[in-house]
């Protein structure tokens, strides 16, 4: 993610690609975005049209709803990792199911946030998501503790972690409070480089394409409890 932190004191504007189905909206966000310097590369209605943009143009952060007819956002998310997509995507929805919020963190987006949001709430949010965070909505974190509680019983019984080491199983509790390598490289004394080494070794060990599915399943698996 330090390219992305990067980006946040950089000349250039940070470039955003919006999907979301109502236009209104998308054209509401649009001014918001363009207004505090953020450049908007696409503004599109649909996930299938949001797929090809983020193929074809450059951009930074994906912002995407999840209530969107024929293609949802969850799948749209989905298919965006599939094809290959690893820049920040973050649900921007009127969605508060708990369970909504815990198949997009498995999908791969680093953030969930609410529609009604403040709009300097909603920046720094992104900013903060562009330094390596993950951001969920205040008023869901309940929802997602009861949600992660309550299927317990459905996961494996056999701990995912056993092939990390003493380090790597430190660094994946941090990585599930949502800190990003220059604070978990600050925390435990090492550089960044290192740290992103280590992520990388979680990340491959747990079979996981990235360090938000490894913070749901350290979550889930109660380690940060330990």
């Amino acid at each position: 993610m330090s390219e992305y932190r990067d980006l946040i004191a950089a000349e250039r504007p940070i470039r955003v690609i919006l999907i979301d189905d109502h236009a209104l909206f998308r054209m509401g966000l649009f001014e918001l975005l363009e207004r505090r310097g953020i450049k908007v590369a696409a503004a599109v209605g649909n996930g299938e049209e949001g797929i090809r943009k983020a193929k074809e143009l450059e951009h930074d952060l994906i912002l995407l709803d999840v209530r969107m007819p024929e293609m949802d956002g969850l799948e749209t998310l989905r298919r965006l990792r599939a094809s290959g997509v690893t820049a920040p995507i973050v649900i921007l929805t009127t969605s508060n199911d708990d369970r909504d919020v815990v198949e997009a963190l498995r999908f791969g987006a680093q953030g969930y946030l609410l529609k009604d949001m403040n709009p300097d709430e909603l920046v720094a949010a992104l900013q903060d998501i562009l330094g390596g965070k993950t951001v969920v909505a205040p008023e869901l974190a309940t929802a997602l503790a009861r949600y992660v509680q309550g299927s317990d019983k459905s996961l494996h019984a056999e701990s995912p972690f056993a092939d990390l080491t003493p380090r790597e199983l430190e660094i994946l509790k941090h990585l599930a409070e949502g800190r990003s390598n220059k604070v978990i490289g600050r925390t435990l004394g090492i550089v960044d480089g290192t740290v992103k080494l280590h992520v990388k070794s979680i990340l491959r060990k747990l079979g996981v394409h990235s360090r938000v599915e490894a913070a749901v399943i350290a979550v889930e698996k109660g380690l940060t409890k330990k």
